[in-house]
């Protein structure tokens, strides 16, 4: 039997933690039983060559503005000229333009829609957006069972939607030579401070004030010093709070890096202080590299870290939470090799990229053959 031709479609490619798992699924998904494209729309990364290394073919049509009716055609155009057997989107724009193309193509495709964090940055309007486009799909996904639950309770307990976690690859352990070699090449200002590093979108959802915050209750000599890999829109604006709350020495922005698991590896302690994820792909890849991890209660952070076992977490928005278990890790060396070798295990053991696909591939071959008994 000939592959199925799979599109998976992003608004954006830019470095985050959906951007990584659609470049697992597309990268490891069964050539056999799936011919796999990639749409986006705006934003690219680094993992678009990976993406079209592994024979990928990616397809880029931009948009320009609320309402582009040239960028429809050419959506339309696209669908059409594809034959696609199904389509997963994996972001609300995504989800909302390849709905109305579908109606214009014949014969339709099956439509995945996603769940990719709480939605708790969604509008009112855009919550009855989301909820029209998820009862017109034939599946939904999660990428964490919180996600899914308040999903299911927003569409009226009348539709079902499944989760399927993260998956994340464990990087090969660094020799103590490596790690010694990865961490002379930081910008690390002062080279006997504990190292905490944020990875993430640079933007409003993540919360990185509050860390700075945290931060700026340390003193001068016991203070970590902070490394932010990302990039985002709130750039110049966190710089100038770094300023303000004198720690402009203290927080280095060090953009996005292709080599994250190395980073990770060489730093101290990872922290992610968002108001909302999903499944955040940052707290699996960390805890993957063996890093003790310090993240807010939100999304499906409590489903991958047992709090005070294999990470630590903290009450979404609570800066003095924040603060007090950054200063318990910071001043405890053991413990945080502790943490971060149960976290390493919890992460092969529960979260792979193969579990990743098999789930995935189960829901598509559903819903193929739901279709074809209709």
């Amino acid at each position: 039997m000939a592959p199925k031709r799979l599109l998976v479609v992003s608004d954006e490619m830019e470095v985050g933690g959906s951007q990584r798992q659609i470049t697992h699924l597309l990268c490891h998904i069964d050539r056999n039983a799936w011919q796999p494209e990639l749409l986006y729309f705006r934003r690219p990364s680094f993992l678009l060559d990976r993406i079209s290394a592994a024979g990928v073919p990616v397809h880029c049509i931009p948009k320009k503005g609320a309402i582009d009716i040239g960028f429809l055609h050419r959506l339309i155009g696209l669908l059409r000229g594809g034959h696609y057997d199904l389509i997963h989107c994996f972001s609300l724009t995504a989800e909302l333009w390849v709905s109305i193309a579908h109606k214009f193509v014949r014969p339709q495709p099956a439509l995945i829609v996603s769940m990719r964090d709480m939605g708790h940055g969604l509008t009112s309007r855009q919550w009855t957006i989301k909820r029209a486009l998820c009862r017109n799909a034939d599946a939904i996904i999660a990428n964490s069972q919180r996600a899914a639950d308040r999903l299911e309770s927003e569409l009226g307990g009348k539709h079902r939607v499944e989760m399927v976690p993260n998956g994340v690859q464990a990087p090969a352990p660094l020799t103590p030579e490596r790690r010694a070699e990865v961490r002379a090449a930081l910008p690390i200002p002062r080279r006997e401070a504990v190292v905490v590093l944020f990875v993430g979108r640079l933007a409003a959802q993540k919360n990185i004030p509050l860390l700075f915050e945290a931060l700026a209750r340390f003193d001068a000599a016991t203070r970590p010093i902070l490394l932010l890999a990302g990039s985002g829109p709130l750039r110049a604006e966190l710089e100038a709070k770094a300023a303000e709350l004198g720690l402009a020495d203290d927080a280095v922005f060090i953009g996005d890096r292709s080599d994250i698991g190395d980073v990770m590896q060489a730093t101290d302690l990872v922290v992610l202080p968002s108001h909302d994820e999903g499944m955040s792909n940052v707290v699996l890849e960390a805890m993957a590299a063996g890093c003790a991890v310090i993240a807010s209660d939100v999304g499906g952070n409590p489903e991958v870290i047992v709090d005070g076992e294999s990470g630590l977490l903290f009450a979404a928005g609570d800066a003095d939470a924040l603060t007090g278990r950054l200063r318990a890790l910071v001043a405890d060396e053991r413990r945080r090799e502790s943490i971060g070798r149960k976290a390493r295990e919890r992460i092969a053991n529960n979260y792979s990229i193969r579990a990743l696909i098999e789930r995935t591939g189960a829901i598509y071959r559903r819903v193929l053959d739901t279709r074809a008994m209709r």
